[in-house]
């Protein structure tokens, strides 16, 4: 298995004995990718699913909030609180659609 792997390019990594969580934490990876990606787009060919899989990606890495994470995303730190009332009515927040609209980023315009 691990020379047919080879040949896609993919690069087997084993996971340590001691790390029984392991498992989980990918289960849960793929259980969010299914709901939130693949659920709602159509996938024609392998070229457009590796796109959306790194578009994915990105997203939940650097855009997405975790519970675990206090709403931050991993590659991301939460930003400092609005505490300013006339800030926080006048907030300006942007929307960035990305594949198609299926994900949806927000921001803070400067």
């Amino acid at each position: 298995m691990d020379e047919i792997l080879a040949d896609a390019g993919i690069r087997t990594v084993l996971t340590g004995i001691r790390i029984p969580r392991m498992n989980a934490v990918m289960k849960r990876w793929v259980q969010s990718c299914r709901r939130e990606l693949l659920d709602r787009c159509l996938v024609r060919n392998e070229r457009q699913l590796r796109h959306a899989l790194r578009e994915y990606e990105r997203f939940y890495n650097r855009h997405r909030a975790h519970q675990a994470l206090d709403q931050a995303a991993p590659l991301r730190a939460v930003p400092a609180p609005i505490t300013d009332p006339t800030r926080i009515a006048e907030l300006n927040i942007r929307r960035r659609d990305r594949l198609g609209g299926v994900l949806h980023e927000y921001s803070h315009a400067a």
